[in-house]
């Protein structure tokens, strides 16, 4: 299939996923993932740690787990009794037969868990077992959106490693734009880590355009800060695009209607100096006049400190807020 053809195939058929997700959701807004956990797999080994020889492994047994019987090698030693299953790749250790299938039963949980999350997510009816590797396009994309944020991070890692494909950029660019699937924001972290790297993904001057004037309107009118997904925004406008180009949009971005925008653009201001020292007065002006009819307390003072640092061309910068409502969450 042509590249042409299969960017706006990927963007069709992710419009049609997100449709359906809101189409089911309570709501459109955005909910908070919350933080991610890292998911290690395989757990520690317990016969490792008791230098089991391979032929203690001479048993065998099984354990049943969401509809599912899964083979167990069994060790019986005067330890206790171990087991690893190969179809999880893990083991686990018990006093008896019985307390270790229980044991290594609730030790898969984790790994069960996640297979189903992305199956869930990607539509399937079954567990997930395969590698992310093996994964088309559609559905890595797709994954950005999973509700188990290590999941989204590892699928917006393996989209890194194809890069080059440049068949991803309308997509992910569509995921910025999205205001309706409820699991949009940590998806929306992922997509502008990735534009940290902009040319990689947008390699057209086109792109790079709708790629930045999306996130121009992502901190234009947010309604929170889910993830810090709109603080990563200015990030990325003032840290990683050119700044003839970041630069401009985080100064109108001072005037977004959305609180949290402002918070992201003056922050944002900082590294684009950091990058054009040139930029230094008209910035720290712009600061400066924002400051001066800012209306919420907390940013008003915010964007005063941080003129007054970047006037001094100091290589620091005071901390951002954090909105007395952001702390319930």
């Amino acid at each position: 299939m042509p590249e042409t053809e299969m960017k706006c195939q990927l963007v069709e058929e992710l419009s049609a996923f997100v449709e359906a997700a809101a189409a089911v959701a309570s709501s459109t807004k955005a909910v908070n993932p919350g933080h991610r956990h890292a998911f290690h797999w395989p757990p520690p080994s317990p016969s490792y740690r008791y230098h089991l020889p391979r032929d203690a492994w001479s048993g065998s047994a099984t354990f049943t787990a969401y509809g599912e019987e899964f083979q167990v090698e069994v060790a019986e030693t005067r330890y206790g009794v171990f087991g690893r299953c190969h179809a999880t790749w893990h083991e686990a250790r018990g006093k008896d037969l019985s307390e270790m299938l229980k044991n290594l039963k609730n030790t898969a949980e984790p790994l069960f868990k996640r297979q189903l999350t992305i199956a869930q997510t990607l539509g399937r009816p079954d567990k997930f077992t395969g590698s992310l590797c093996q994964l088309e396009p559609l559905d890595l994309v797709k994954l950005l959106y999973c509700p188990d944020r290590d999941v989204a991070n590892d699928a917006h890692i393996e989209i890194e490693t194809h890069a080059s494909w440049h068949i991803f950029g309308p997509a992910l660019i569509w995921i910025i734009q999205d205001r309706k699937h409820p699991q949009r924001r940590s998806a929306q972290w992922c997509v502008l880590d990735l534009f940290e790297d902009l040319a990689s993904f947008c390699d057209t001057p086109d792109l790079r355009d709708d790629a930045v004037s999306a996130i121009h309107d992502l901190i234009w009118d947010a309604e929170d800060d889910y993830c810090r997904t709109i603080f990563k925004a200015g990030v990325v406008l003032g840290g990683h695009v050119p700044t003839e180009i970041g630069g401009p949009v985080l100064l109108q971005c001072l005037h977004a209607p959305s609180k949290i925008g402002r918070r992201s653009a003056i922050h944002g201001l900082f590294h684009v100096v950091e990058w054009e020292a040139t930029m230094r007065p008209q910035v720290a002006q712009a600061l400066a006049e924002c400051a001066s009819i800012e209306s919420d307390p907390l940013l008003k003072d915010f964007a005063e400190h941080m003129a007054r640092d970047i006037a001094a061309g100091n290589y620091e910068h005071i901390q951002e807020p954090t909105f007395p409502e952001e702390l319930v969450h």
